[in-house]
């Protein structure tokens, strides 16, 4: 499975970014899907999981009420649209697939996109 990340760029505090993956193959519709962001000298960490039918999503406490991801199996593609930006989301944002069909921890994601810079200014 190959997973290829988009969207990312500069952006003013309180404005807006939508992240779109694409990812290769048939079984993309099965796949539990998640965004995570890196931080400079931060560890990675979810912001945002969604499972294989869409039906049900989590996010990160920082980013809830802000941030929505969404899917459409048809064009083997996950978004994640950011509004209300901050500074503090600045990051490499990338997507990743779970087998499973959902999951909300790291260890549980088996392919990963390259990552897109999201830049935040003040």
């Amino acid at each position: 499975v190959q997973l290829q990340a988009s969207g990312g760029g500069l952006v003013q505090a309180g404005g807006s970014l939508r992240l779109s993956c694409r990812g290769s193959g048939r079984m993309f519709s099965s796949y539990g899907m998640g965004w995570f962001r890196q931080a400079p000298g931060k560890e990675r960490e979810l912001v945002a999981a969604i499972n294989w039918g869409g039906g049900t999503t989590y996010y990160a406490d920082s980013v809830k009420g802000r941030f929505s991801i969404s899917r459409d199996n048809a064009k083997n593609t996950v978004y994640l649209q950011m509004n209300s930006l901050k500074p503090e989301d600045t990051g490499v944002y990338y997507c990743a697939a779970d087998i499973g069909g959902y999951a909300t921890t790291e260890m549980r994601y088996d392919y990963w996109g390259q990552g897109t810079l999201v830049t935040v200014s003040s």
